[in-house]
């Protein structure tokens, strides 16, 4: 809050409230943090002094005012200082040079803002020197630093309560003249901009009237006018908080008549010359100073004064709304975008407003546009990157990054949450096509620059997503207050299903910046679930929203020659789309007709499966469980279908493994496949058939390369280990029908593992037949493996006997081995 008896120097308060945006203060660091000592002071004023004296001009005068300035943080200008200033300012014994002026003016400045009751009569005489200087020196010497510093030390003299009436006046009226014919020389050093605002400040906060609304006619209006400073953003927060300012002092000091006049004249009037944007920042700093006011005193005429600021922030949000035809047909011209700006920051800063349609939409306009401006950003990128535009400025992403207005999209985001509350029906409708229509913009747009920048510059790519992942962040804010509003008693079935299904395609969009935990999506995402999962045709509408499989594997956008480049696998924003698709719809798999999944997951879902990321092909195959484990009562289609697809199932795990397909995920597939499936199902004995199959050809290859780890089995192959687990593990799983094939095959397989490996499966074996207390197949199982635990030994024996009469020949007859006996 700005409490005017706190601020000694009102242009570094405003300094400190832009966002840590530096400004050089006319010519000279008015935060300058060099200082002189002590003797270096009372040298400067004593060379000042001696120069006054002698009545010549010593060019060391430059410098020990220089010296003075650079000490203005702790320096004390006293009354005989002030005295001695002001006898230099005029003098006419010698020709100041121009640079000495803004000086000279600056410490006579610190003089009246630092002294606790200066002299009166120095105030007058300061007031009638001042007049003579611009009146002779001003003209021919003029330059910014020199306007901007008569500005401030003229408000500041009109500012204090003891300074005569008269030169008040005399004060106010020179600031109206400087500022009314000047104005051009704030726009050619706008680093000066915080001191001229500091002196308005100080000029509307005088007890005197006389000139109230004409210095505001210059705040409002000089910023319009040709070869006027320009419309910034920090410039609009430092009218923000002088507003904040000037009318808390008015509120504390009662000045009801200022009040009034600035009520009617100000906010209650929309003059031709007035600025859409200042305005804006005006009425948000007559917002914060009149919270904190009637907080503490609950004074009718603030409520008054309230009102008037938010109707005058509504009526400019209808006037940007107006010019541009609404949001989706609105331009980006540079004094639209700044009034979004500002209205988007002032309404942060000033607290909840009461709800009005152009609001909302003006918020929604400035996040998607100006906070989060992804689109703009993505087009210029391609266009630079096809040769089809200009060059593009790597660096004002960074800016974008570090600017004030990004740094607060937090804070703007709660502001349009309160107000799409608030909103009626049809603003709601609006800003949430909005909103959602922005989610499938950034993921083309996104999915086409990662491509394209993935390898050229990696560094750009990163800065866009910092801006895209606070865009998330705001998604998930915004469909939590969506959840809140439309997933109750108050709407149909029907519309909660709609909306459900919007924020989780909008969700699916997004899902590549959601790089941490947030409680508020996952309250969304159980929500919006909860409510797609309880009907077969919101679960259609959910499904059918994913990418088709052409839309996968081809990239339509791009040129013939990128085209044939393109690698679905390598789409990192798509891959991150689908998977959230993969997990969502095992959830509301029960509701979801066959022909449906059959047409629409299987073929992303089969082809995810074959991704080099581990944990998207074991979410793939987490999809095909979910599916075989569906449907609690047989229906034929849906068996004909699960039939069907363990085929290629098992086609499709098998040929990816060991080097893609993650062994977890094909194991949960298989298990699943053999639970559900009906009892002999040929498709199972085509699984048991195809898991052998592989074995024998990991066997093969392993025999091949005759290592001495395949003879110790603890150092044998993995993949083929992890296979015979599984086919050992299916035996207490597969039906009765199945079992004899699987243990006939199963023991061929073990038959051919080295002697070592046989001992280590068929021990596993029988812990297992041990622990199960399957009545049915157990006593089937026990007599397997005594049958197997024989036939092993008999292979083991036969080894031996082979080896022992080998040895016995070749220590027979060295050296006379016949070809023959040798292989």
């Amino acid at each position: 809050m700005a409490r005017q008896t706190n601020t000694l120097f009102l242009e570094q308060w405003l300094r400190t409230n832009i966002g840590g945006i530096s400004y050089s203060v006319s010519g000279h660091s008015s935060l300058s943090t060099s200082s002189s000592s002590a003797r270096a002071i009372i040298q400067a004023w004593s060379e000042i002094r001696d120069s006054l004296q002698n009545q010549t001009f010593n060019p060391l005068i430059l410098q020990s005012l220089k010296t003075l300035l650079n000490s203005q943080a702790s320096l004390h200008v006293a009354d005989p200082q002030a005295k001695l200033l002001l006898s230099v300012l005029s003098s006419r014994s010698f020709d100041l040079p121009s640079e000495s002026y803004p000086i000279l003016l600056r410490l006579l400045y610190i003089w009246v803002r630092k002294s606790f009751r200066p002299s009166t009569a120095l105030i007058d005489s300061a007031v009638d020197v001042l007049s003579h200087v611009f009146a002779t020196e001003f003209g021919s010497k003029k330059s910014p630093s020199f306007l901007a510093e008569g500005i401030l030390i003229l408000g500041a003299i009109s500012f204090v309560p003891s300074v005569s009436e008269s030169s008040k006046i005399a004060c106010s009226e020179l600031l109206c003249r400087l500022l009314e014919e000047d104005y051009k020389l704030v726009r050619l050093g706008e680093e000066i901009i915080p001191d001229v605002l500091a002196g308005i400040g100080y000029a509307l906060s005088s007890s005197l009237d006389v000139h109230f609304v004409r210095v505001w006619d210059s705040l409002l209006g000089i910023w319009g006018k040709e070869d006027g400073p320009r419309s910034t953003v920090p410039t609009a927060l430092m009218i923000l908080h002088l507003v904040e300012w000037v009318v808390s002092g008015c509120i504390k000091s009662r000045s009801l008549k200022k009040i009034e006049a600035f009520s009617q004249q100000i906010l209650g009037t929309s003059k031709a010359s007035y600025v859409p944007f200042a305005l804006v920042m005006v009425a948000a700093g007559v917002l914060r100073a009149s919270r904190q006011a009637a907080n503490g005193q609950g004074l009718e005429f603030v409520s008054r004064l309230r009102i008037s600021a938010e109707n005058q922030i509504a009526f400019v949000a209808q006037q940007l709304i107006s010019e541009t035809k609404g949001y989706i047909n609105s331009d980006n011209d540079s004094a639209n975008s700044i009034l979004r700006q500002c209205l988007s920051l002032a309404l942060a800063r000033s607290g909840a407003v009461s709800f009005t349609a152009p609001v909302l939409l003006c918020l929604a306009s400035a996040l998607l546009r100006e906070i989060f401006p992804l689109s703009h950003l993505y087009m210029e990128i391609l266009q630079f990157i096809h040769g089809s535009g200009s060059e593009f400025d790597t660096n004002e992403i960074k800016r974008h990054l570090d600017c004030t207005l990004f740094k607060e999209a937090g804070v703007i985001t709660g502001v349009f949450c309160n107000q799409y509350v608030s909103a009626d029906e049809d603003s709601k409708s609006l800003v949430e096509s909005l909103i959602w229509d922005y989610c499938r913009d950034v993921y083309s747009g996104h999915r086409q620059v990662a491509l394209l920048l993935r390898e050229r510059n990696n560094e750009l790519l990163v800065d866009l997503e910092k801006i895209a992942e606070s865009a998330f962040l705001m998604v998930v804010v915004f469909a939590l207050a969506v959840t809140k509003q439309r997933l109750n008693s108050n709407f149909s079935q029907e519309i909660q299903r709609e909306k459900s299904v919007q924020i989780l395609v909008s969700f699916s969009c997004l899902e590549y910046f959601r790089r941490m935990r947030l409680p508020e999506y996952m309250d969304t995402i159980r929500r919006v679930v909860a409510c797609v999962q309880e009907n077969e045709s919101a679960c259609i509408s959910f499904v059918e929203s994913m990418p088709t499989y052409v839309d996968l594997t081809t990239w339509q956008d791009f040129s013939s020659k990128q085209k044939m480049g393109y690698e679905w696998s390598k789409d990192e924003v798509q891959t991150a789309r689908v998977l959230f698709y993969v997990r969502v719809i095992p959830t509301c798999i029960e509701r979801l007709p066959a022909h449906v999944f059959r047409r629409v997951v299987t073929p992303a879902m089969f082809l995810y499966m074959g991704h080099p990321n581990g944990k998207v092909a074991r979410a793939s195959h987490s999809m095909f469980v979910a599916f075989m484990s569906s449907g609690k009562h047989f229906k034929d289609e849906l068996v004909s279908l699960k039939e069907q697809l363990v085929f290629y199932y098992m086609q499709r795990s098998l040929e990816g493994y060991p080097d893609i397909t993650p062994f977890e995920g094909m194991a949960s597939g298989v298990a699943a496949l053999v639970r559900h499936l009906p009892a002999g199902s040929p498709a199972t004995f085509y699984c048991i058939h195809s898991l052998v199959d592989k074995a024998n050809n990991l066997l093969s290859d392993a025999n091949a390369l005759k290592a001495d780890d395949w003879k110790n089995w603890q150092g044998g192959p993995e993949p083929c280990k992890k296979i015979l687990e599984l086919l050992s593990r299916l035996i207490s799983l597969v039906d009765i029908q199945v079992l004899p094939t699987l243990m006939k095959l199963l023991a061929q397989l073990i038959i051919q593992l080295p002697k070592t490996g046989q001992t280590m499966v068929l021990n596993e074996l029988y812990a297992q037949v041990a622990e199960s207390d399957d009545v049915t197949r157990k006593p089937t199982l026990v007599s397997w493996l005594q049958s197997l635990s024989y036939l092993s030994s008999q292979a083991k024996m036969e080894v031996f006997t082979s080896e022992e009469r080998e040895s016995k020949e070749n220590s027979a007859s060295p050296g006379t081995v016949e070809p023959q006996a040798r292989l």
